[in-house]
């Protein structure tokens, strides 16, 4: 499971498809965007930390999922905010996905505004998709999603920044979530497993 998903008749951006060779190189990115469909998830992405930690340590030479954590899902249900349901999504993913050795978690972007304020101490406005939650990472350049691609296409993918700075290494704080002091401490975990990288 490579980039056999990016046929020769697409044509975006280089920089985009180059992006998403790189995450595809992840093995266990490929694994989980191959089987997506089958989660039965409405407005299911694949985001943050697994994508964009992928082109940095391919950067630096790197096994492409050395140092991922986990493996950041993304859906939308505003059908159920419930956490009892969240929770049940979770360990259905963990049972499809048994034979991947990495963590996948899976968030209702339709319920983060129910949490957000007691876990870091910010108001959080209600959501409309999951776009918005990508959107609203703290770091602009890691704004990033891949959505499963329909058959014989490429992997959509989702940069509202770009992908300038996220190539670049350079860590820039995001508008829409202006939380400076949990921005330092995002762009100081990141700089300690990537030295290269540096506050735009």
């Amino acid at each position: 499971m490579t980039s056999s998903w990016l046929p020769a008749q697409a044509a975006p951006e280089a920089g985009e498809e180059r992006f998403v060779q790189q995450v595809l190189s992840n093995r266990f990115n490929a694994a989980i965007l191959e089987r997506m469909p089958g989660f039965e998830l409405p407005d299911a992405w694949l985001v943050a930390g697994c994508l964009f930690q992928t082109a940095w340590n391919l950067r630096t030479g790197q096994p492409a999922a050395a140092q991922i954590r986990d493996y950041d899902l993304f859906y939308f249900d505003p059908s159920d905010i419930s956490e009892a349901t969240e929770r049940e999504v979770q360990g259905r993913l963990a049972a499809l996905c048994a034979d991947l050795p990495v963590v996948i978690e899976a968030k209702n972007q339709a319920r983060v505004h129910l949490w957000y304020e007691d876990w870091f101490g910010h108001h959080y406005g209600a959501l409309r998709s999951s776009r918005d939650g990508i959107d609203r990472f703290l770091v602009a350049c890691t704004c990033v999603g891949l959505r499963a691609p329909t058959q014989g296409a490429a992997p959509e993918l989702y940069a509202p920044h770009g992908l300038a700075d996220l190539q670049a290494g350079l860590l820039r704080p995001n508008p829409k979530c202006d939380h400076p002091e949990l921005f330092a401490a995002k762009a100081d975990s990141y700089i300690s497993r990537w030295p290269w990288l540096r506050v735009a």
